[in-house]
């Protein structure tokens, strides 16, 4: 391993940094505290311990049952949906549920939204670091770089994303399947991404090369797809919010002037 592989596999934090500041962004007029957003980052991180862990165990248990995993069409499915997305989400929605659920800072739908792609992001970054670190080549590196910074680090953020949304939405307006509904919705977008990258394993063995190399598109179909669906809870949350913030100031602006008027 060069020092050249070493300092690109480490450079893979920075598309989680940056979508970081983006997400940040979106909830620009009434921000939260940045060491709780912080605090939720690092969850996210050490997150990834009890994943591999349970991805390690469930590949040896249950998958050993499937071999050879990588080249059958169930072994892609179990990969995909529950090694991967299943215990991945699982995972993210715990540091959601025991690091800010409960906390007074998380008092609107926007919140949800960005305190599980932070936390998201914290595993992605990690796992980015990790996948980089891996790669035989520097080459390879590379390459394996710019596709997970475009298409799987972001991936992470909005499949998170949708947790905190929906969870926020059965908290606030008490409307939707809430964490438990956000959580299946989060594993069927990442589990759809990763099952189009696993089966091309059984297709070509298969002789399936063209619908094979179609696959390859899978990962982009579902990271726009994705895209739209977080943007859509994006802008709805803020309405909310927005139209909920007026609704307390004007009820506090009412407050002030009936006390006045008291005096």
């Amino acid at each position: 391993m060069t020092s050249t592989h070493v300092q690109v596999a480490l450079a893979g934090a920075i598309p989680a940094l940056v979508a970081m500041w983006f997400v940040d962004r979106l909830d620009a007029k009434r921000p939260e505290p940045a060491s709780l957003r912080r605090l939720v980052v690092l969850a996210g991180m050490f997150s990834t311990i009890p994943a591999i862990i349970l991805e390690l165990v469930l590949t040896t248990q249950v998958g050993g049952q499937l071999q050879p995993i990588a080249l059958t069409y169930q072994g892609a499915s179990f990969q995909s949906f529950v090694v991967a997305a299943a215990v991945e989400e699982a995972c993210k929605i715990a540091v959601i549920y025991w690091v800010v659920w409960r906390r007074p800072e998380f008092d609107e739908r926007m919140d949800g939204i960005v305190y599980a792609s932070r936390a998201g992001l914290g595993f992605a970054l990690v796992e980015n670091v990790l996948y980089l670190l891996h790669a035989h080549a520097t080459g390879d590196t590379v390459a394996v770089w710019v596709q997970r910074a475009i298409l799987a680090v972001p991936g992470h953020a909005m499949w998170s994303g949708m947790i905190g949304y929906v969870a926020a939405r059965r908290r606030f307006d008490h409307v939707g399947p809430g964490l438990v509904g956000g959580y299946l919705l989060a594993v069927a977008f990442h589990g759809g991404y990763d099952c189009t990258v696993f089966v091309r394993g059984p297709l070509l063995l298969e002789g399936h090369h063209d619908l094979a190399t179609l696959m390859a598109l899978g990962p982009v179909a579902f990271t726009v797809a994705a895209f739209f669906v977080l943007r859509h809870m994006a802008r709805t949350a803020l309405r909310y919010d927005d139209a909920a913030a007026a609704s307390a100031a004007v009820q506090a602006i009412l407050r002030r002037s009936s006390s006045g008027g008291a005096a």
